[in-house]
C-alpha cells in the first residue's frame, strides 16, 4: 500500500482531515450567477466584470491563480504576478465574456494542472506568464470582430510568446501534515535576455462579514516579528482559529482590506481606508498610501522582486501552518526538512500513480492518465449559494403570490456550501448534476470516498428539490439533464466492492430512496400524456436538434424524444440493478425490482411500437430512432436527423449473471410471469429471459436485428465513426438537412468544430464534435453487450471494411480512437492540439496536456472549455480498461473486471 493510499484510509477510517485544505478557489468568480445583483438577476456577465474584480469584494466565493483554501473558504491563498509592464497585477485569469467571444466565453491564458494526489498531499501547477504587456483590449476587440465561421483569436495568435518572452511559473504544494502546508513558487525566464518580475503570494479572508445572516467577527491578519530571515503573519478567524504564513528571505509585506473600492467602482465612499485593490495600486500605480503601514488587514501579499537572467530561475518558499511563532523561532520553518518533505511527497505521488497505472500502458499513456486524474483533483471548488438569501437580497419574497420573476426562484430551499467537482473552474465555475455523475466515475479510480460524497451531495435535501428534481446548474436549476445519477451510483458501488470486498449498502439505499423521488418527478413531469414516451427539452445536448428543444412548442404540439425515452429506459434498468443489490439483504426491495422491470418493459414497448397506424420513434426503413413531433389533431412527423439522440438507445442495456439470478429467484419468477402475461411488451425488444454467453441474461431496448442496424450506422466512417471517436451528428449532413414545420424552415448541418449558431450561448456544439461522456457510455454498453452475445456475435468495424469484430473489440476500437486524441502520434504530434505549432513542437509545451470540453469530429482538435477535465477525464477509465484489456474475456464476470480496474499495478 502506498503512503497516499494510507492517507486516504486515514481520512476514511480515522477522519484525519487530509482533504481540509485543497485547490478550492475558483478560477473565475466574476461573471457568475451567484455574484449577479442586477435588478432581475439576469445580467451575470455584465453586472460583475473582470475589470471590476480587482476592486470589488465577492459575496459567495473567491478566485485566484493556483489558489488553495480551507474547505469552507474562510482563508485563501494564491499567487499574483507583475511583469513591470501590465496595467494591473495578474491576480486572476482573464477571458472573454459570452458576448465578447465569437464562440462564447473563453479563457485567454495558458495554465496546466500538472499533478495532484487525491488528498492534495502534493500538487503542481504551471502558469505561463508573458513578459510583454498583456493584450487585454486586443483580445476583446478582435474576438468581437470575428464571426461564427472564424477561429477563435487566442493569446498565442497575438505574438506575445514570440522569442520565448515569458516566464514559466510553477507552484508546488506539499503537506507535511493536514495543517502544515509547504509552498514553493519557481519562476523561470524562458527568454534570451534578463527580465523582471514581482512574485506576490497572497493570503486573505473571504469577506463573510458583509451581509451575513448572523453576526460575524471581522478576522485579522497582522505582521509578526522576531523570526530570523523570515517575514511572518498571523491570520485569526473565529471559525478557523489561528494560522500563520511564513515567507522565506524577509520580503516586504503589503496589507490591505478585502473590501470594495466604492470610489473607483461607483464614485461612492469607501467603507474602509484600505480596499481590495490596494496592493495592486501600490505595486502598479506606485501609490504608497494604498496599503496599511500598521501592517494589519484582511488581505496581505509578500512582495518578492527579481530580475532573472536569461534561462534562469528563482524560487520562493512559504509555509501556511498552525506552527506557532515560538516553534518557528526554535526550528527554522525552511530548514532541511522543508525540501526533504517536498522530495518525499513528490515521490509518493509518483508511487501512487504508478500503482494505479497498468504496466502494459506506454509511458505516454501513463502520462495522459495521470494528468487527467490530477486535473480532476485540481477541479475541486468551494461552492456557496444560499438561494433564499440571494432572493431576499434581490427583494424577492418567494412566498408571495404576486411578484416579479427571477431565475431560480423556485429553488429557494437550496443552500449549497461544499467542495464540489467543477466542469471547468474558469469557463464553468459551477456544478452541473449530470456532468458531476460522469466526474465521479473517473474520480472513483483514485478516491471512491470523495466520489461517493459527490453523488450523495446532489441527493441531499439542500440540493434535491422537494419535488424530486435534481438541480441542473446555476444559470437555470430547473433545466433538465439526462438521469445518469443512478448509473454512477452503481459504478461507485462496484468499485467499492472490488476494493473492500463489500459495497456501502447504506449509501446505496439512501441514494435509491432519493432517486426514487427523482424517477417519480420524471414520470409526472416529462411524460404528460402518460404513454411512457418522454420529453425533457435539450437534455444536455444543447444545439443537437433542428430547433431549441427547450423552447416552448406551439399550442397543441408535443415532442416525443428518442433520447429522453431511452434515458428513462436506462434509468429503469439502473434502479432495477440498485434494487437487486439491496434485495440481497432486504427482501422488501424485491418489490421495487419488479416495479422497475415492469416499468422498463412499458417504456421499451412505447419506444418500439410499430404498425400501420402508429408513428413510433423507431424508423424501420432507416434502422434508427428519431424524435417525433405530434399535434393534438393526430398529425405526426419524424424529425429524421441521425444524431446522438438516436444512439442513446444503445446505452439502455443491463446484464445479469447467473450468480445475480441465484440471489433473486423470486424476482426472476415474477419477471417471467409478467413477460408471459404481457407478450406484446417484449415483441419488439430483446426477450429478457433468453440466456446468452456464459449463461448471462440481457435487458435491452434493442433486438439483435436492430442492434446490428444501429451499429452499422454508428460504425460507418461516413456517418458517426470518426478518427477520434463517435461524432455527435452524422457526417452525411455536410449537406444541410432541411424540414418544413408549421410554415417555418429548419435546418441542421454537420459542423465538426465550434458551433455555427448562437443556440445555448454558442459556446458548445453537438452538431458533429466528439464528446467523451456519451462515448464512454457507448463503450460501457458495448462491453455489456459483449458479456451477453460473446465472441460469436460480430459486426463490420468500420462498416464496409470487411473487418469483423466482436463487441468487445469494437469497444476497444472506439476507446483507442478516443484515447489517441491526447497521445503522441507517429509524427510526434498530439491531435488535441490541432494546428498549434507551439503546442505541437515546443518541448516546454507539448507534454502539458489540456482536456477540452469536446473535440473536432474529423481531426480531434480540442474545442470549447480548455480545462474541462471533469468529464473528459473519463479518458483515464478508458486507459485503465485498455491496460486490462488483454485479460478481459466473456467468461470473466463484472466483479472480476472491477477488481482488475482497482488492483494495484505492481
Amino acid at each position: 500500500m502506498t503512503p497516499e493510499q494510507e492517507r486516504l484510509d486515514e481520512a476514511r477510517d480515522k477522519h484525519v482531515p487530509w482533504r481540509k485544505w485543497g485547490p478550492y478557489l475558483s478560477e473565475r468568480q466574476w461573471g457568475t450567477v451567484r455574484e449577479d445583483y442586477s435588478r432581475n438577476g439576469s445580467d451575470a456577465w455584465g453586472y460583475f466584470s473582470h475589470e471590476q474584480a480587482r476592486s470589488r469584494a465577492y459575496h459567495w466565493g473567491e478566485d485566484g491563480i493556483a489558489g488553495i483554501s480551507d474547505d469552507k473558504q474562510y482563508l485563501c491563498f494564491s499567487v499574483a504576478f507583475w511583469n513591470g509592464k501590465d496595467a494591473i497585477l495578474k491576480e486572476r485569469m482573464f477571458g472573454l465574456t459570452n458576448g465578447e467571444g465569437n464562440h462564447g466565453e473563453d479563457v485567454k491564458e495558458y495554465y496546466f494542472y500538472i499533478d495532484s494526489t487525491p488528498t492534495h498531499s502534493f500538487m503542481k501547477y504551471l502558469y505561463k506568464y508573458p513578459q510583454s504587456t498583456y493584450p487585454y483590449t486586443d483580445l476583446v476587440s478582435i474576438s468581437r470582430s470575428r464571426n461564427k465561421n472564424e477561429f477563435e483569436y487566442e493569446l498565442l495568435d497575438t505574438g506575445i510568446f514570440n522569442e520565448d518572452k515569458y516566464f514559466d511559473i510553477y507552484v508546488d504544494v506539499a503537506k507535511a501534515t493536514p495543517e502544515d502546508i509547504l509552498i514553493k513558487v519557481t519562476a523561470t525566464n524562458r527568454a534570451n535576455e534578463e527580465a523582471s518580475i514581482n512574485l506576490l503570494p497572497t493570503l486573505w479572508f473571504r469577506n463573510i462579514w458583509w451581509g451575513s445572516k448572523i453576526p460575524v467577527e471581522r478576522p485579522t491578519i497582522k505582521k509578526i516579528e522576531g523570526i530570523p530571515n523570515v517575514s511572518a503573519v498571523q491570520a485569526e478567524h473565529q471559525f478557523l482559529g489561528k494560522r500563520y504564513l511564513y515567507c522565506e528571505k524577509q520580503p516586504q509585506l503589503l496589507f490591505t482590506e478585502n473590501e470594495n473600492n466604492n470610489q473607483r467602482l461607483f464614485g461612492g465612499t469607501n467603507l474602509t481606508q484600505y480596499v481590495k485593490d490596494g496592493i495592486n495600486n501600490y505595486i502598479v500605480n506606485k501609490d504608497n498610501n494604498a496599503v496599511n503601514p500598521a501592517n494589519v488587514g484582511t488581505k496581505v501579499a509578500a512582495n518578492y522582486q527579481f530580475s532573472i537572467p536569461a534561462k534562469q530561475s528563482r524560487t520562493i518558499k512559504l509555509r501556511l501552518t498552525t506552527m506557532s511563532p515560538a516553534d518557528a523561532q526554535k526550528a527554522n520553518p525552511f530548514n532541511d526538512n522543508f525540501d526533504a518533505t517536498f522530495s518525499l511527497r513528490s515521490k509518493e505521488s509518483d508511487d501512487f500513480y504508478e500503482s494505479i497505472s497498468p504496466k502494459t500502458l506506454t509511458e505516454d499513456e501513463k502520462k495522459v492518465l495521470r494528468q487527467a486524474l490530477a486535473g480532476m483533483m485540481w477541479s475541486k471548488q468551494y461552492y456557496e449559494y444560499d438561494i433564499s438569501k440571494w432572493l431576499d437580497e434581490h427583494h424577492i419574497d418567494f412566498y408571495s403570490e404576486s411578484q416579479n420573476t427571477i431565475r431560480n426562484m423556485n429553488w429557494f430551499h437550496m443552500s449549497n456550501s461544499d467542495i464540489i467537482s467543477m466542469p471547468d473552474k474558469w469557463e464553468y465555475p459551477w456544478y452541473a448534476a449530470w456532468d458531476l455523475a460522469f466526474h465521479t466515475v473517473a474520480i472513483s479510480l483514485v478516491d471512491p470516498d470523495y466520489a461517493k460524497d459527490q453523488l450523495s451531495l446532489m441527493l441531499n435535501e439542500r440540493y434535491l428539490h422537494p419535488n424530486g428534481q435534481l438541480p441542473a446548474y446555476e444559470w437555470n436549476f430547473s433545466d433538465v439533464n439526462p438521469p445518469v445519477h443512478a448509473w454512477a451510483v452503481i459504478f461507485n458501488h462496484n468499485i467499492e466492492q472490488a476494493l473492500y470486498g463489500k459495497g456501502d449498502t447504506a449509501f446505496v439505499e439512501n441514494a435509491f430512496q432519493k432517486l426514487l423521488m427523482n424517477f417519480t418527478w420524471w414520470v409526472n413531469r416529462k411524460d404528460p400524456s402518460g404513454n411512457n414516451v418522454f420529453q425533457g427539452g435539450f437534455l444536455g445536448l444543447d444545439n443537437i436538434g433542428l430547433f431549441d428543444r427547450s423552447a416552448p412548442l406551439p399550442p397543441n404540439v408535443t415532442l416525443d424524444q428518442a433520447d429522453g425515452t431511452a434515458w428513462m429506459a436506462m434509468f429503469c434498468q439502473n434502479m432495477l440493478t440498485l434494487a437487486t443489490i439491496l434485495a440481497r439483504d432486504n427482501p422488501a426491495y424485491e418489490e421495487e425490482a419488479i416495479k422497475f422491470f415492469e416499468h422498463f418493459l412499458w417504456i421499451a414497448h412505447a419506444m418500439n411500437k410499430t404498425g400501420p397506424n402508429t408513428l413510433g420513434l423507431w424508423d424501420e426503413e432507416d434502422g434508427f430512432y428519431y424524435d417525433v413531433i405530434r399535434s393534438t389533431d393526430g398529425r405526426a412527423a419524424r424529425l429524421k436527423v441521425r444524431s446522438m439522440v438516436g444512439l442513446i438507445s444503445l446505452c439502455a442495456n443491463s446484464v445479469f449473471t447467473p450468480k445475480d439470478i441465484e440471489r433473486m429467484p423470486h424476482i426472476l419468477e415474477r419477471a417471467k410471469w409478467f413477460g408471459e402475461n404481457h407478450p406484446e411488451l417484449v415483441s419488439n425488444i430483446h426477450r429478457p429471459g433468453i440466456q446468452g454467453a456464459n449463461g448471462n441474461y440481457l435487458i435491452s431496448l434493442l433486438t439483435e436485428d436492430r442492434l446490428r442496424r444501429i451499429l452499422s450506422r454508428m460504425l460507418d466512417e461516413k456517418e458517426f465513426l470518426g478518427p477520434y471517436g463517435i461524432r455527435s451528428l452524422s457526417k452525411i449532413y455536410e449537406n444541410p438537412y432541411t424540414v418544413q414545420l408549421g410554415g417555418q424552415s429548419f435546418s441542421i448541418q454537420y459542423a465538426p468544430a465550434e458551433s455555427l449558431t448562437n443556440a445555448f450561448g454558442g459556446n458548445s456544439n453537438w452538431r458533429g464534435p466528439v464528446w467523451f461522456p456519451l462515448n464512454a457510455l457507448i463503450v460501457r454498453a458495448l462491453i455489456n453487450l459483449y458479456a451477453y452475445y460473446g465472441d460469436d456475435f460480430k459486426v463490420e468495424c468500420p462498416t464496409g471494411s470487411g473487418k469483423l469484430k466482436n463487441l468487445y473489440e469494437v469497444s476497444s476500437e472506439i476507446s483507442s480512437r478516443l484515447s489517441s486524441t491526447f497521445l503522441l502520434d507517429k509524427s510526434g504530434r498530439r491531435p488535441v492540439y490541432g494546428g498549434s505549432q507551439r503546442f505541437q513542437t515546443d518541448p516546454l509545451w507539448k507534454d502539458n496536456i489540456l482536456f477540452y470540453e469536446y473535440f473536432h469530429g474529423d481531426n480531434g482538435a480540442g474545442l470549447g472549455a480548455s480545462h474541462q477535465t471533469g468529464w473528459t477525464g473519463l479518458v483515464s477509465v478508458l486507459l485503465k480498461l485498455k491496460g486490462i484489456g488483454g485479460e478481459l474475456t466473456v467468461e470473466k464476470g463484472r466483479e472480476q473486471v472491477f477488481r482488475q480496474l482497482v488492483a494495484p499495478q505492481n
